[in-house]
């Protein structure tokens, strides 16, 4: 198995493949996270829920496969995503069966550990009659007054994806209200997969996977009907997709996501795992009425030896290599004055002659935050193409850049205002170091504490 690019402190399977988080849920005060999982090899396949828990969301203990494919017709090509609710007392999962494409129930006992599937299954057999759907999938289901209600993405031919509404008393018999919302194909894709829709300060947002980038919808919502007032990205990295979120009994709204390989599909293989989980997000909403996200304060227990530099002067024409710090398995905050710099950012799993590196940078004249990978890895094998999106400072606004790297992952936090995940796979073993950079000016990076993180798996 590959251990040097297999992170430590985000949460993966043992082996095997990993996709979807699903059913987040806290229950009897621990927190229940499952996830899409071959636990069979690490290719796209035979898709089981995979099951843990944490007491502090930090520390997770690996349970049994929670769900398995068949017998049954409905399902017996795989467990397709969903979500788990508290139904007066009894955990239930709705999941979508595989080749049905149907929504389905199982209820779990006070442990969650063992589940048995409704003998009524499919509760829900297919899209509602009179569309032309492009997929009919990733059910997601909340309480509101005296029902339950779902949202099952899915998207119309020639029109964008769509999150189809329904109503219950008792979780089985469903009726179909009507669209929730649908999108447009140029700005939102033909599908949306991984719907979730939950109230956010006060508006409610619509968070759906549609084959790209992560998009949240932040509207009003009224008379069973959602009006998006604003589009927006939920990371600007390509490999996190297919996120699902709880309430805790704090009033929090978490959230994780799915982080993709970058690397062959014969790498993976050979790995003997694929996929990890984000880090768990705290979302709130901000004054201007946008999403902001922070890491789970709880992650702080992660940390062991701190290191603190202040009023360190950056220089366009060379880099300031982070002196006294090495490491794959980092949290960094930098904060930057960028002054008339016309990007900043931050250098990590930098080989001591920069021949592998990668940067996170903020560039103040594009108004973008990037990964920038040319040169993360020597590998051939690994994709090492830029992207980002859309980020901008206003005026002189300070740049908060708060990173986790762990080993091949590394996830930014700017500002709160934007996230940003990639994944990177140095080829050689002195890739650990730590930089500040500049483009253009002399900006200053005001403090920047870094935390070494010794961290095991689980």
């Amino acid at each position: 198995m590959d251990t040097a690019h297999r992170p430590l402190y985000h949460f993966l399977p043992p082996a095997g493949w990993m996709n979807d988080p699903n059913g987040p849920i806290q229950w009897n005060g621990d927190y229940h996270l499952f996830y899409q999982h071959n636990p069979y090899a690490s290719v796209d396949a035979d898709k089981h829920w995979g099951h843990a828990v944490s007491a502090d969301l930090v520390h997770w203990e690996h349970l049994p496969v929670a769900l398995a494919p068949g017998p049954a017709e409905y399902d017996r090509e795989g467990i397709w995503s969903g979500c788990t609710v508290d139904n007066d007392g009894v955990p239930t999962i709705i999941y979508t069966g595989h080749p049905a494409q149907a929504q389905c129930l199982a209820t779990g006992t006070d442990d969650l550990i063992s589940w048995t599937k409704h003998p009524g299954n499919p509760v829900i057999a297919g899209p509602p009659p009179g569309f032309h759907v492009t997929g009919f999938r990733d059910p997601f289901v909340w309480r509101e007054a005296d029902a339950w209600y779902m949202v099952v993405g899915s998207g119309i031919e020639g029109v964008g994806g769509a999150a189809f509404l329904y109503r219950s008393s008792d979780l089985v018999a469903w009726t179909y209200l009507h669209p929730l919302c649908v999108g447009q194909a140029a700005s939102s894709g033909i599908m949306w997969e991984c719907p979730s829709f939950f109230p956010l300060g006060d508006r409610h947002a619509l968070v759906v996977s549609p084959y790209g980038k992560v998009t949240c919808f932040i509207g009003s919502y009224a008379g069973r009907r959602f009006t998006p007032e604003s589009q927006g990205l939920v990371d600007l990295g390509d490999p996190y997709y297919a996120p699902n979120c709880l309430l805790d009994d704090r009033g929090r709204r978490i959230m994780w996501g799915w982080i993709q390989e970058r690397q062959s599909t014969e790498a993976q293989r050979a790995a003997g795992w694929a996929g990890v989980m984000s880090l768990p997000r705290i979302l709130s909403l901000g004054e201007d009425g946008q999403l902001r996200q922070a890491p789970a304060p709880e992650l702080r227990a992660l940390r062991r030896a701190h290191h603190r530099f202040e009023d360190v002067r950056l220089s366009s024409s060379r880099p300031y290599a982070v002196p006294g710090v090495q490491g794959d398995c980092l949290e960094v905050i930098a904060r930057f004055e960028p002054g008339e710099a016309a990007a900043v950012g931050i250098g990590l799993r930098c080989s001591p002659d920069g021949a592998e590196q990668t940067t996170i940078i903020c560039d103040r004249d594009a108004g973008t935050l990037c990964a920038e990978r040319r040169r993360s890895s020597l590998r051939a094998d690994v994709d090492a193409a830029q992207h980002g999106g859309r980020f901008e400072l206003a005026g002189d606004e300070p740049l908060l850049l708060h990173v986790f790297l762990d080993r091949s992952v590394i996830e930014a936090f700017a500002n709160e205002r934007a996230c940003l995940t990639t994944r990177v796979y140095p080829a050689r073993h002195d890739s650990l170091g730590l930089r500040l950079m500049a483009r253009g000016g002399s900006p200053r990076a005001v403090s920047l504490d870094v935390w070494e993180i010794n961290a095991t798996e689980g």
